[in-house]
């Protein structure tokens, strides 16, 4: 049995982050109703790329869940949202604060009416301080957070990070939070708020930067692929593409040095990791002078053979065909509803050996699809 079978997730949120906790709270269990606004519910249904007119990523974020359109200010949506919170265990939302308890539903007053109740919020600056009211979005946290200061090409512009990280680490705070707030529950029978920044998570996931910083006083920029104290431990090009070669210690570049017939090791501008990242640039030209004499495929046998960690900078439709992410179903199929279209998404992170692993997750739900079932299942009992 799954870990989180039997929690009732009402999740209030949309795009990114929200869903993002609400999805993983549902692999690992948990019944998730997805509360939407009539007409148009969460943003993201109308977000390409689209398959049969759907949205592929809502589907990924959303599988699995169910839907129901609810209006807060209206009378008659009201009453049904009450008897989902006497059911509900945990309460998502991702509004500016303020919205909800502008609406009647704030911390304050649904603890005091259901105590045993979890509330988890994520914004892009919390719910206190001197921006908690302001708007943003994965961009605006990765360059206030710094994330964008360290991300690219030395002397390059800022570079936002590919991945929405703004939003996903939010989210996978915000996760942990609530499974805390779960935990704290058991054993004290009271509820807790749960109060995410966006911002704030863009520095806690920065453990070189702030060490960086605060030990020197200054500030780092963007190193490419490099790491920016660990050397050799960056992408080098072979003869058909880039292999990455993280070599994180003395031993290692020792290993390294006899993979490429580099009499390097004894050598005092390399002989230290130290030495060794103040003379980066001319190691990589030496390790590149040998590595673009074969493809990629060779350098990974011969380095992964000397036990030296490597691998190949794959595209994401090679990512999607990695034998080591097919045998851990990270890649798993969405369930079509009747007549609409299949999506693939990616599979749960988190191995358990209490959690079964899926064929395939279930489907995105249509906007309001699942009001009759939601209304049957809060007329039982």
């Amino acid at each position: 049995m799954a870990p989180l079978t039997g929690i009732i997730v009402l999740d209030l949120t949309h795009v990114l982050a929200g869903p993002y906790c609400s999805q993983t709270l549902g692999d690992l269990g948990a019944r998730v109703i997805k509360v939407e606004r009539p007409g148009t519910g969460d943003d993201t249904r109308a977000y390409p790329p689209f398959v049969k007119g759907e949205s592929a990523y809502f589907a990924t974020l959303n599988a699995g869940k169910q839907s129901i359109a609810l209006d807060l200010k209206a009378e008659a949506d009201r009453a049904i949202f009450g008897r989902l919170l006497a059911r509900a265990d945990v309460l998502l939302e991702n509004y500016r604060p303020g919205v909800m308890a502008r609406l009647g539903y704030g911390w304050d007053s649904l603890h005091a009416r259901h105590p045993r109740l979890i509330y988890g919020a994520v914004s892009g600056f919390g719910q206190t301080g001197p921006d908690a009211g302001k708007p943003a979005y994965d961009m605006v946290v990765q360059a206030r957070g710094g994330v964008m200061s360290i991300t690219g090409e030395a002397g390059g512009p800022p570079v936002r990070v590919g991945a929405s990280i703004g939003d996903i680490v939010a989210g996978m705070f915000l996760a942990q939070g609530v499974l805390a707030a779960l935990y704290h529950r058991e054993r004290t029978g009271v509820g807790a708020m749960v109060d995410v920044a966006m911002l704030d998570a863009q520095l806690a996931i920065q453990e070189h930067s702030v060490a960086l910083t605060s030990a020197t006083g200054v500030p780092p920029g963007p190193t490419g692929a490099r790491h920016p104290t660990i050397t050799p431990f960056s992408t080098f090009r072979a003869a058909d593409g880039f292999v990455v070669i993280a070599a994180g210690n003395d031993d290692m570049f020792g290993k390294l040095c006899g993979v490429l017939g580099l009499a390097l090791a004894e050598d005092p501008r390399f002989a230290t990791n130290a030495a060794r990242c103040d003379n980066n640039a001319l190691l990589k030209r030496l390790i590149e002078a040998v590595t673009l004499g074969a493809p990629v495929a060779h350098w990974i046998t011969v380095l992964e053979a000397a036990g030296l960690p490597t691998g190949r900078v794959q595209n994401m439709a090679e990512v999607l065909r990695d034998p080591q992410l097919l045998s851990r179903n990270m890649v798993m199929p969405v369930t079509p509803r009747p007549g609409g279209p299949a999506f693939t998404a990616t599979g749960n992170p988190i191995k358990m050996s209490t959690l079964p692993e899926p064929a395939a997750l279930g489907p995105a739900p249509a906007l309001d699809g699942d009001r009759t079932a939601i209304l049957e299942w809060l007329d039982q009992d």
